[in-house]
């Protein structure tokens, strides 16, 4: 179809109109504060994204933190990255010992967790981080292995004004959804894994 200057007319009129709207609408929109951000849903991507606001506070010289409650042992591009490059500006923890059908051990994994969560609290606690990263913590929840409303109530009454605290994890629990500012749900589409495709570096791990 060929475009007359007419239509560049139109659309240049409705651009106009759509950006004094948005501007109208940002020019509301002041306030700064620490968020609680969810990531959770079936679908791929929940620790990625949370991981690309992590390399973000990097560039911008924030301090942060990362403690992952359910991967163990096994190396990833992130943490490889980060130990090796930016271990100054990134605490980084990997307190679980894999994945609970690979531990088989509920009191060992229930008493990992308690761990991992008491060293996120003091890495929350602590005014000169920015952004704390609790990597498959809602996976904890879900088990049962921390209690919800202490997590919550933590968040609400200890976390610092302008701290984020970003937690992922498929299965979110109901009160963690309702006490956070930020909550994206990852919906499944499509997956390789159900076409028999393995779990592969640089998309997975």
């Amino acid at each position: 179809m060929t475009e007359t200057p007419d239509d560049d007319a139109r659309h240049n009129a409705k651009m106009a109109k759509k950006k004094a709207a948005r501007d109208k609408i940002m020019a509301t929109k002041t306030a700064e504060k620490g968020l609680v951000i969810v990531h959770t849903g079936k679908g791929k991507g929940k620790s990625s994204a949370a991981f690309g606001m992590i390399f973000r506070c990097i560039a911008h010289e924030m301090p942060c933190a990362v403690v992952q409650f359910i991967k163990g042992g096994m190396s990833t591009g992130e943490r490889d990255l980060i130990l090796a490059h930016f271990s100054d500006a990134c605490r980084f923890h990997t307190m679980g010992e894999g994945f609970t059908w690979e531990t088989q051990d509920r009191a060992r994994d229930k008493e990992m967790a308690h761990s991992a969560w008491e060293q996120a609290k003091a890495l929350i606690r602590d005014p000169e981080i920015r952004m704390v990263l609790l990597d498959e913590i809602n996976i904890a929840l879900r088990y049962d292995y921390l209690d919800v409303d202490e997590v919550v109530r933590f968040l609400r009454d200890e976390k610092p004004a302008t701290t984020h605290v970003v937690l992922t994890g498929r299965n979110a629990k109901d009160a963690l959804i309702e006490a956070a500012d930020l909550v994206t749900e990852m919906e499944l589409v499509k997956h390789p894994f159900r076409s028999g495709v393995k779990a592969q570096a640089g998309v997975e791990f």
